[in-house]
């Protein structure tokens, strides 16, 4: 595996985009193996066999909605025109994004092509679904890229059992959404069915999953990166039913909430506007325990903590209950799990980000002792999948997230979307970004 190639471009008309995307690949394509006599940047079949020094038969595909109408046809373009690339896979946003840049709400189209042979990953989706962990040919899924209908009836149950088909059950990803619904992109050399419209016919997919899973032969590193910070301590969940939260450390949920934010029922207006800025981070219940033993002790709360875990989901508060002092989340929540209250923070984003991007630098680079080359340099490529209440306009300026990553990260060839929901290990989060760097072959991390 040597590092990917990538483009991006805007344009008010899809051509134009592609020519621009084709004109930068071709450059690409051009220097990493040379051109048959035919030329367009099409590979000979020596190389397309990966008897040549480029091997790119899987491209990610990424646009925005201002392009869904058209989606069909630019996939249908850009196969024609890089015939080597067999498999594709992607989504539709309201934005997008590529290394250092982000198209949000305008016109964008961001492409990577991915120096994988077939036989180390498998493209699925709702026609032809990922098979059990060890599946035909050999193949053995790892780990996946997921591109999810939000809408879809138990999206976050799908997730958790998509991940429990891959040996390492973990997924990274997002809920594919935009003014043009969910519109996913899952084309396979394998075939499909067919009698499904031209929609099915050009591999683009509503509704349930779609994406590519990878073999135990591709290395990734993948951090989450969250997007609030706490304003209070951490509280376990000693009585909940459903999304109502009863207690909290062995108090009414409500007049714990209500007492960590200074607030008072007989103002209705200032607890309305103070909760549409609060949010919930939860964590699920520490499994394997010794018996009698809680993550917290009862009535003693945790300090606020500095930094929020990984594993921090992030809900909505959505209604009161007076009548029982008790509040209502966006989400299941689970006697036993724990749970702080939140507010989106640019500066907490921030830090949060440069210390994902600080950890995968530290992954890939040599231990004391060791010579190797730059970790930049054993990243063949990266996906960022970020929510799409972040990026340049929660960031302060356009293209600000993105060019946090490049700067902290370095160098490397980036796709990703901005997603209603961000899919990592086999959960489903919000307000955080999900960073996957895929690592060169002969470094990839044990």
């Amino acid at each position: 595996m040597k590092r990917f190639l990538h483009a991006h471009a805007t344009h008010p008309n899809w051509p134009m985009a592609a020519a621009l995307v084709l004109a930068q690949l071709r450059g690409q394509l051009a220097a990493a193996a040379p051109a048959d006599p035919a030329g367009h940047g099409r590979l000979s079949s020596r190389q397309s066999a990966g008897q040549g020094q480029a091997v790119t038969p899987l491209g990610l595909l990424y646009l925005t909605d201002h392009y869904a109408g058209a989606a069909a046809d630019i996939l249908d373009h850009l196969s024609a025109e890089l015939p080597q690339v067999t498999d594709w896979v992607g989504a539709v946003g309201v934005g997008i994004c590529a290394s250092g840049v982000e198209y949000i709400d305008e016109p964008g189209l961001a492409v990577m092509l991915c120096d994988l042979a077939p036989t180390r990953y498998r493209v699925f989706s709702g026609l032809a679904p990922l098979g059990a962990t060890r599946g035909p040919e050999g193949f053995v899924p790892q780990t996946a890229l997921v591109h999810a209908d939000p809408a879809a009836p138990d999206v976050a149950e799908l997730v958790q059992e998509l991940a429990e088909r891959t040996l390492g059950h973990y997924l990274f990803g997002g809920l594919a959404a935009s003014r043009a619904g969910s519109l996913q992109i899952a084309r396979s050399s394998r075939g499909g069915l067919a009698g499904h419209g031209r929609e099915a016919a050009a591999r683009l997919f509503r509704g349930g999953l779609s994406g590519v899973a990878f073999g135990p032969d591709v290395g990734i590193v993948s951090r989450v990166t969250q997007g609030v910070r706490a304003v209070s301590p951490t509280y376990r969940v000693t009585a909940a039913q459903d999304h109502r939260v009863d207690q909290l450390d062995g108090q009414p949920a409500l007049d714990v909430l209500l007492r960590t934010l200074g607030l008072s029922l007989e103002d209705l207006p200032a607890v309305i506007a103070r909760l549409r800025q609060t949010l919930v981070g939860l964590q699920a219940p520490v499994s394997r325990l010794p018996a009698g033993v809680s993550t917290l002790p009862m009535g003693q709360a945790a300090r606020v903590p500095l930094r929020l875990g990984d594993d921090l989901l992030v809900r909505h508060l959505v209604g009161l209950d007076p009548a029982r002092r008790a509040f209502v989340v966006a989400d299941e929540v689970p006697v036993g799990a724990t749970l702080t209250l939140c507010v989106r923070d640019v500066q907490a984003a921030r830090a949060d980000l440069v210390r994902i991007c600080a950890e995968i630098r530290d992954e890939l680079s040599p231990e004391e002792g060791q010579t190797a080359d730059d970790p930049v340099q054993r990243m063949a490529g990266a996906v960022y999948v970020s929510c799409n209440g972040r990026g340049g306009p929660h960031f302060g300026a356009p293209g600000a997230e993105l060019q946090i990553v490049r700067h902290a990260l370095g160098e490397v060839p980036l796709v990703g979307f901005f997603a209603a929901g961000e899919i990592a290990h086999h959960r489903l989060y919000g307000y955080t970004g999900v960073l996957t760097v895929f690592v060169a072959d002969g470094s990839a991390p044990a």
